[in-house]
């Protein structure tokens, strides 16, 4: 069913002369592993992935969704909250309605697809990525081989690639063992890696001031690794905006936003450069 489901959102994209087909990766995992053991219950933040999406269809694009494993993504619940769309009530509602509309969290019938579905279409098939926050891809997504395959690609082609707030750290996957070179990074350590295609890069992420003033969505607990510390030792160049105010770098493909306040300029950012 998903390829017949992926075979007809890519031949939608052929419907648009000028449009393209953009890749919105997401984490499927729903809790995030913190320090002493602790667990905590989170996923994609809501605007961080509707407003982008939004933004993507408005200008007559098609989205693919994928996740790692093909499984139907979490939001977090916490991120259901108008603050984030700027106290827009009705920008909230309408986000939650394409949600809805989309079915994407739906647990049967997601049209989310895997990694590897995504590899087998052909890369060629995608003209961008985008990656959004919520502290879920700080779980997976920083690690996963797939997701490093396909951003090492798209980096070779100078195709556009967006993300935002912990979405960033996705970045850290395109590193050769990325598994084990953030295991060393979650113990502490901050060497910088042999090889990584985005070293030097200008980008942004969610800081560690604003991982401070957000440590009540923790719940007393405390991140193993926090995204601009990773960034930073992999050999990033971090660029750091006032606390919760729009920021959006942009150096070479790459277009990165700092926190839920920077995702619909990240959008807007990458439609300039597919345009």
């Amino acid at each position: 069913m998903k390829k017949t489901l992926i075979a007809g959102l890519l031949a939608a994209a052929a419907n648009f002369a000028s449009a393209g087909t953009v890749l919105v990766v997401v984490s499927d995992q729903d809790r995030l592993d913190l320090k002493d053991g602790k667990v905590m219950q989170t996923g994609f933040f809501l605007n961080e992935l509707m407003e982008p999406v939004q933004a993507f269809i408005a200008a007559g694009h098609t989205v693919v969704f994928a996740t790692p494993s093909g499984k139907a993504p979490s939001a977090d619940q916490k991120s259901d909250d108008v603050t984030f769309w700027g106290g827009n009530e009705q920008a909230r509602q309408e986000s939650k309605a394409l949600l809805a509309t989309l079915k994407l969290t739906a647990k049967t019938g997601s049209p989310a697809i895997s990694l590897a579905q995504v590899k087998k279409a052909g890369y060629d098939k995608f003209d961008a990525v985008f990656v959004p926050g919520g502290h879920i891809p700080m779980q997976d997504l920083l690690k996963n081989k797939d997701l490093g395959e396909l951003l090492t690609s798209f980096h070779n082609h100078g195709k556009v690639t967006g993300l935002t707030c912990h979405g960033t750290i996705a970045l850290l996957s395109a590193i050769p063992d990325a598994r084990g070179y953030v295991g060393k990074l979650e113990a502490g350590q901050r060497p910088q890696p042999a090889q990584w295609i985005y070293k030097g890069y200008k980008m942004t992420a969610f800081t560690n001031e604003e991982e401070e003033q957000a440590k009540g969505f923790l719940n007393g607990g405390q991140m193993k690794l926090f995204p601009q510390d990773g960034l930073l030792a992999a050999g990033a160049n971090f660029v750091e905006a006032k606390a919760w105010s729009e920021n959006v770098v942009e150096d070479r493909e790459l277009i990165s936003g700092q926190n839920p306040q920077s995702a619909k300029a990240v959008a807007l950012a990458m439609l300039k450069k597919l345009h």
